[in-house]
């Protein structure tokens, strides 16, 4: 039986070839089942954890925590210098810009950057092909024509985490995996000419929450390129670690993908969320306003100086988080004081032992480059250090204690005005949004609702005293709203009552995205 399809969008006969639905087809029936029961394990950990069972490391891993013999697969040669990365929509003059950006790789995203839209997903496959064979170009509405250079970065590829489904591609009356969706098109159609032109499927895998989805996604490796007729290894991913649970896993995650491991990366936004969700049973825990949550904070210092040591050992690049800044053409001072700040950044992660880094813009490549430069010289990497001064507890990766931390109206309405705008832009198809000179996604959105949920039920006290509660929240929604032109304008509407569904509900919504995709195509 193969795949019931919706009303086709452009291109998907190009896509959803009768060979690539057989394709998903295998791997949702042979993988799904696995992927609803890890889904289900979530829960009930996250029950366990609301119980009073404290956040640790697995006892039942420690020998692969111990074992210093094992490490990871030696890493393919266009992957060993990845000093700089950008990330970006799967969208056409976004994936021209990045691959010309001068930055070593791209990751191409059809996650929190991607508003999952039937049509946005079809034409991401077929701009990452096209862009693959150096076929892609684009003109703007303006005439301006973007095209491929010569050299170009690396590409790799995000696609949505486990706990997504694409409701247009239905398999014996359920709908697929996001997960297997976004991977499994991808790799049937371009596993083959990445390999045939000297580089490889490469992948970042997003989200996960235990040992075991990472060893679902190398089972699902393992499967794939025996299907394809792909040499096993021929995939390589490096694994966000952007949970609270994660952040307990890394060796784990290393070990179970070790044939295909490519490192793990500090996904600070998604991370600061999940700490907000994974606690939020907490009744004595606000967190602070969302700017003041920084890498240098203790609980965000001891998880990425483990990230480095852990990857170091077993042979794996550590790559480090995500600067977010958009550059202002308008306000040189906001311009300046912003890129000192993502200097300092990336000089803290690059002297740290990071191999490599994130930015969401092509003008911060340039920076990020130099602080790297500066430390590695010709060198593609610094796996040789080994940081084996640090030494992490669990308790300082779930302390989430920050000192001198406050909550502002400032910091309130920016949060409101954030998620307000990003839900409605997400709404209409665009999931990268530059507000208030910062890139924001689904991790930076999350944070914001994440934030005003738990200010709100846990009754946090602002900085000059007032106690936060429903009635200043709807109070300073509406007027933000306002500010934003009203309801009436575009999609306001439903951004403003789903924002109201998630910052108000009793119970903490596990991911904005899950509601809000059951509304986005409406007309």
């Amino acid at each position: 039986m193969s795949l019931t399809l919706p009303t086709p969008a452009p291109g998907i006969d190009e896509v959803l070839t009768p060979d690539a639905q057989k394709f998903l087809a295998e791997l949702q029936r042979k993988f799904n089942p696995t992927r609803k029961k890890l889904l289900a394990a979530r829960g009930e950990r996250s029950k366990k954890s609301a119980g009073g069972e404290a956040f640790a490391f697995f006892p039942e891993t420690q020998k692969v925590r111990d074992d210093d013999s094992w490490k990871v697969a030696a890493t393919p040669a266009d992957l060993q210098d990845r000093r700089v990365e950008i990330t970006g929509p799967a969208e056409p003059k976004m994936v021209i810009n990045a691959l010309n950006s001068g930055a070593r790789c791209f990751m191409a995203d059809f996650e929190d950057s991607l508003s999952p839209r039937w049509d946005n997903l079809i034409d991401g496959q077929i701009v990452l092909s096209k862009a693959i064979r150096r076929e892609l170009s684009f003109t703007s509405p303006e005439g301006k024509a973007y095209n491929l250079k010569d050299k170009t970065a690396v590409l790799l590829v995000r696609p949505r985490g486990w706990h997504l489904e694409e409701r247009h591609a239905t398999l014996d009356g359920e709908p697929m995996s996001g997960s297997l969706f976004d991977f499994g098109l991808y790799f049937f159609r371009n596993a083959a000419e990445l390999l045939k032109r000297g580089s490889g499927p490469y992948f970042y895998l997003p989200k996960m929450e235990h040992y075991l989805e990472a060893r679902l996604w190398n089972d699902v490796f393992t499967f794939a390129q025996e299907y394809c007729g792909v040499p096993h290894g021929s995939i390589r991913a490096t694994c966000l670690i952007e949970t609270l649970p994660g952040a307990y896993q890394m060796d784990e995650y290393l070990y179970e993908l070790r044939d295909h491991s490519a490192g793990l990366n500090a996904g600070r936004w998604d991370y600061i969320f999940s700490a907000i969700k994974k606690t939020s049973f907490r009744k004595d825990l606000t967190l602070p306003d969302r700017g003041m949550i920084t890498m240098t904070v203790p609980f965000m210092r001891a998880y990425t100086e483990l990230l480095v040591k852990t990857c170091h050992r077993r042979g794996a690049h550590a790559m480090g988080g995500m600067s977010a800044f958009i550059p202002s053409r308008r306000d040189k001072e906001v311009n300046d004081r912003a890129m000192a700040q993502v200097e300092a950044d990336k000089k803290r992660e690059a002297n740290d032992g990071f191999d490599g880094t994130w930015v969401a813009h092509p003008d911060l490549v340039p920076i990020a480059t130099k602080q790297f430069d500066d430390v590695l010289g010709e060198r593609p990497n610094q796996k040789e250090k080994m940081r084996s001064e640090v030494d992490v507890k669990a308790s300082q990766i779930s302390d989430l204690a920050i000192p001198g931390g406050k909550v502002s109206e400032a910091g309130f309405r920016m949060n409101v005005s954030v998620a307000l705008q990003y839900i409605e832009a997400w709404y209409r198809g665009n999931g990268a949004v530059a507000i208030f000179n910062l890139m924001e996604d689904a991790a930076t959105a999350e944070i914001s609702r994440a934030q005003l949920w738990q200010w709100v039920h846990r009754g946090a006290k602002l900085d000059d005293g007032r106690v936060v509660d429903r009635a200043m929240y709807e109070t300073i929604r509406d007027e933000e709203l306002a500010k934003l032109g009203g309801r009436e304008k575009g999609r306001f509407a439903d951004a403003a009552t789903l924002l109201d569904e998630l910052v108000l509900s009793e119970e903490f919504g596990e991911f904005l995205t899950l509601p809000a995709y059951e509304r986005l195509e409406k007309k």
